[in-house]
């Protein structure tokens, strides 16, 4: 997205072979050796990875230049177009379950978290609790700010239309740009400010309409689940020993404590249920792991290019099976949103990087 960042001597240097090796295993006194590592699975692929859309760090887990030479591009980037189309249906089910919000939050999050510490649990082989403990205070901050975002998602979701929270979160890298500026003297360029100037005219045009139709509620929330995500990968760029999958796997668990006295999960339908256990394994989880395994092997500015069809297809899916249609102000503050987005990314896919 623009973004450059001054490489800092006191770092160790993550090109070095081994060095994502060694943050996937945890630490050095872990008993599985490396002949043991080489012969894993998919299951152990699918935690490696690199940046998501919204500029958070996945945990890296190899070389980047082995891991690139020895998988295809495209196979990455399929990965990462079926992580956005499981993303995608998240304001479908929402909208398809009578349940509160809380309960939605509760249920979505336990079936996550499940998930996750399931398979983290298996491919390291260390109990899931272990894993948190080894990324301390810091993992913990990230997993509040997702905490956080997945519980604004939530009930934005249940106060505007799905089209307005997915394009107003989508300004999640600029907001993550701004404070990567503010607080760790990362760099802009010239063409991301435009685009953020563009973005923020978007944003104000979306949520004036809100606003005038009372529904600005749900708009303040997906700017909220914006900033929270921001600040997660802040704290991510200035942790680079934060493991994502675990802290992933905390941020449901967290999500899922908060909602548990406010949710009324006994009063939830079979269907309801059904719905929200595939909210939580199939749209969280699944997509999680797909994006983390196939970002890995294409640039970011394409991952992020790819991602935005979560943005696309999520208010195509309430329009076909629920006729859920945005308003003419949504359509046209998304479109500067989604367009400045779009410019900036193909500029940042078409610009030859320097060696840092």
């Amino acid at each position: 997205m623009g973004l450059c960042r001054a490489r800092s001597p006191a770092r160790p240097d993550r090109r070095q072979p081994g060095y994502g090796h060694r943050l996937l295993r945890g630490s050095a006194g872990d008993r599985v050796g490396r002949g043991q590592s080489r012969r894993r699975g998919s299951a152990d692929r699918l935690l490696r990875g690199s940046r998501d859309s919204r500029g958070i760090a996945t945990a890296p887990l190899a070389d980047r230049s082995d891991r690139a030479a020895a998988a295809p591009p495209r196979r990455g980037a399929l990965l990462v177009a079926f992580a956005a189309v499981c993303w995608s249906s998240g304001g479908l089910i929402a909208r398809l379950v009578a349940t509160t919000p809380w309960t939605t939050s509760l249920w979505r999050s336990l079936f996550a978290s499940l998930t996750l510490a399931l398979v983290l649990s298996v491919v390291r082989r260390r109990g899931i609790v272990a894993q948190w403990r080894e990324g301390g205070r810091p993992m913990l901050a990230v997993a509040v700010c997702m905490a956080l975002a997945s519980t604004c998602f939530i009930f934005s979701l249940a106060h505007t239309s799905v089209a307005n929270t997915l394009i107003l979160i989508s300004t999640g890298p600029y907001v993550a740009g701004v404070l990567g500026w503010m607080l760790l003297g990362e760099r802009i360029a010239a063409r991301t400010w435009l685009a953020m100037g563009a973005a923020l005219v978007g944003a104000v045009v979306m949520v004036s309409d809100s606003y005038a139709r009372g529904a600005i509620v749900g708009d303040l929330l997906a700017l909220v689940m914006a900033a929270s995500f921001a600040t997660a990968t802040v704290l991510v760029r200035r942790h680079g020993e934060i493991q994502m999958a675990p802290a992933a796997a905390l941020a449901t668990a967290l999500t899922a404590l908060v909602a548990l006295p406010l949710a009324e999960p006994l009063a939830t339908s079979p269907r309801d249920l059904a719905l929200l256990a595939f909210f939580g394994v199939g749209n969280f989880s699944a997509g999680f792991l797909l994006f983390m395994n196939g970002a890995r092997l294409i640039p970011v500015a394409q991952s992020a290019l790819i991602g935005m069809l979560e943005t696309v297809l999520g208010p195509l899916w309430v329009w076909l099976v629920l006729n859920e249609q945005p308003g003419a102000a949504s359509l046209a503050g998304g479109a500067l949103i989604l367009g400045a987005l779009l410019a900036n990314t193909l500029v940042d896919l078409a610009t030859p990087r320097r060696a840092s």
